[in-house]
């Protein structure tokens, strides 16, 4: 009989890819340290994704296991699907022998298949909490699903039997007090102090609909007093707006590492309605105008319909949003400080600023339990 194990907890979080698979990973990560100290936290995901980049400047170790994505018609990449598949769960099985596993939370995406075939084919199981952040499960954690302890969604009718909990967010954005940042965060940006200021975010290269829209009314906004905050992409700075002087500000930055700060300077935010976007913003109580990617599933869309009708957002499709839109709709809004407080109230009741807390005590719960 083999001794008791003494070390720390071991919680592997996998979530590869995008953004959208990793953020939560990481939140999730950060508050199984809050709790538990001891605990050891190990990030999975594949050397294609952005967690190479991510993972580390977090302070988190990284496995690689490699990608399998599942072919969406027959050919070639079907047939070889089966040899993949097994290389990737024998890599994904050393993974977990290496870390100790006690337990596996996976976030979706390409990393997550190979680990959890791994995990339910351990002897003893090594017990599996699934995490769905989007409007429409995938197909990784459909499978997760099938072998999980615990099934946890963002928002409810994702296509799992789950228990809604919210979408975990970074620890710098769930407890991030606006009011008492915003200075801060204004001097910081070169933002007027006291103007009502609009932040717009096409994600991490900018959006190209959103910076022509805003080309053609950054001057109105600037007379009218309002400022402007505009990450347009590193590839659009060239191209970015430009206002006279005398009006108020409108910045233009290539991207925002301090989204924090960010979020904190805006009373007001345009943007994509991604499932982590829509997490922040509502966690901070952030009014939003939300702009769903106009390709893809319609998950977008999805992804921000509690929020609109819960009075925290408008929605506009991606062809709608014209120059004309944002002077008839949005700049009014911009202006309009008893709008925006009630949205802001109505963004906090639907945000959920203690997800990643609530999913990490889940987790250790269950790493507990197969280590006793």
């Amino acid at each position: 009989m083999s001794a008791p194990r003494t070390e720390g907890l071991s919680v592997v979080v996998v979530g590869g890819g995008t953004a959208g698979h990793i953020e939560p990973a990481l939140a999730v990560g950060e508050a199984v340290m809050d709790l538990d100290p001891t605990a050891r936290v190990t990030a999975v995901g594949t050397p294609r994704g952005l967690e190479t980049e991510l993972v580390p400047r977090r302070g988190f170790p990284l496995e690689l296991v490699d990608p399998v994505p599942m072919p969406r018609r027959v050919g070639g990449d079907l047939v070889r699907l089966p040899v993949r598949l097994i290389r990737a769960v024998r890599g994904a099985r050393d993974v977990l022998r290496r870390t100790g596993a006690d337990v596996v939370v996976g976030f979706g995406g390409y990393a997550c298949v190979p680990v959890y075939l791994a995990a339910a084919a351990t002897r003893g199981r090594v017990p599996i909490v699934v995490h769905e952040a989007n409007a429409r499960a995938g197909i990784a954690n459909r499978l997760g699903a099938r072998f999980a302890v615990a099934t946890l969604a963002a928002v409810s009718d994702s296509g799992l039997d789950a228990r809604v909990v919210g979408n975990p967010v970074k620890r710098s954005v769930a407890t991030l007090d606006r009011a008492g940042l915003r200075a801060e965060a204004r001097a910081f940006f070169g933002l007027d102090p006291s103007a009502p200021t609009v932040l717009v975010v096409g994600g991490s290269q900018g959006a190209r609909s959103l910076n022509a829209a805003m080309a053609g009314v950054a001057e109105e906004f600037s007379r009218a007093g309002v400022g402007v905050l505009h990450a347009v992409g590193p590839k659009n700075v060239a191209d970015a707006p430009r206002v006279p002087g005398g009006g108020t500000a409108y910045v233009a930055v290539p991207y925002l590492d301090r989204m924090d700060l960010a979020y904190a300077a805006a009373d007001l935010i345009l943007c994509r309605s991604g499932a982590i976007t829509v997490a922040e913003v509502s966690a901070v109580g952030l009014p939003a105008v939300f702009v769903p990617l106009p390709h893809g599933n319609g998950e977008q869309a999805l992804n921000a319909r509690d929020l609109v009708a819960g009075g925290a957002a408008m929605l506009v499709d991606d062809a709608e949003l014209t120059p004309g839109f944002l002077r008839s709709e949005v700049l009014p809004l911009a202006l309009d400080p008893d709008r925006l407080h009630t949205m802001s109230a109505a963004a906090v009741r639907g945000g959920s600023r203690d997800a990643a807390e609530v999913v990490a005590r889940i987790a250790l719960d269950a790493a507990g339990k197969a280590r006793s």
